[in-house]
């Protein structure tokens, strides 16, 4: 019952993000790279208030961390957004989301390996069979080679999110690495911004998108996952990504048909394995060394 205490702020996080699908789609007409840039920095400006607030000091980055926060950036905010957009121009959505979906086998392969430690057999088995409910929740869809070329680059860069931030979690904590993140995040959208685009958001619900996606997508759960990494480890945490499709399912309007159903009570058998059933211990939490 501990790690399923630990593991409810990453459920949430997951939760807001698939949740927001349908608000993201109303940023279609939106110019992409400004749009994105706007998001991440009013969540900068929150988690900056929330942080002095609550007497969380935050760190400045130092030598090789800054390679590692620039990194999550990188792929995780930035790389992921244009895989989605030049991914979409080749694939179907579903194909795009299936290869995400493959995200808790990948960080829990890799996760203890950048903790020193061998995959654990049962979470690996818990993360295959999220990723077969995650699938059968999203379904499939038609692609070309470039559209799965972006498929694979979409799933490297969201595995990225969470693998990058391990090292610095550490020093930094979740609310370093969520405020330092997004304001590089930021900069950068800003930049590619700047040399593509040339408009603003336009109408009040693009404006009023992209303040939700900013203050619950961004800044609330980008803190609740990175504190559920940092306590339960990348491995385990990855399992919650499959909440992600559920959310979006269960939000998206339409009564999910038996398929549906069926993929969302796989996905809660893989999260029972691996949450429930697994031993508490078996993949180390991420130490806190520096800061409150």
């Amino acid at each position: 019952m501990h790690s399923i205490r630990t593991a409810l702020p990453g459920a949430a996080a997951m939760a807001f993000v698939g949740g927001s699908v349908t608000v993201s789609g109303s940023l279609g007409d939106a110019p992409l790279f400004t749009t994105q840039a706007i998001r991440y920095a009013i969540a900068f400006v929150i988690l900056l208030a929330l942080a002095r607030a609550t007497g969380h000091r935050i760190l400045l980055p130092r030598g090789r961390e800054w390679l590692w926060l620039a990194g999550v950036a990188a792929s995780g905010l930035v790389l992921f957004n244009v895989a989605l957009v030049r991914g979409g121009e080749h694939a179907e959505p579903a194909v795009i989301a299936v290869a995400v979906a493959c995200v808790p086998v990948l960080l829990g392969l890799v996760g203890p390996l950048l903790q020193g430690q061998r995959p654990h057999r049962r979470i690996l088995l818990a993360a295959v069979v999220v990723t077969v409910g995650s699938v059968l929740v999203e379904g499939t869809g038609r692609t070309d080679a470039a559209g799965v070329a972006w498929a694979a680059v979409a799933l490297l860069c969201e595995a990225g999110f969470t693998l990058l931030a391990v090292p610095v979690l550490g020093r930094h904590g979740a609310w370093g690495v969520s405020l330092h993140s997004v304001w590089l995040g930021a900069v950068m959208f800003a930049l590619l911004g700047a040399a593509e685009e040339d408009t603003l958001p336009a109408t009040g619900t693009e404006w009023a998108a992209i303040a939700y996606l900013a203050v619950l997508v961004t800044a609330a759960a980008f803190l609740l996952w990175y504190s559920t990494v940092a306590r339960l480890g990348p491995g385990r945490s990855g399992l919650l990504t499959g909440i992600a499709p559920v959310a979006a399912a269960l939000t998206g309007g339409d009564l999910p048909g038996p398929l549906v159903w069926t993929g969302m009570a796989v996905v809660a058998a893989g999260l029972a394995v691996g949450l429930v059933l697994t031993r508490a211990g078996t993949e180390p939490s991420v130490a806190r060394t520096g800061g409150p």
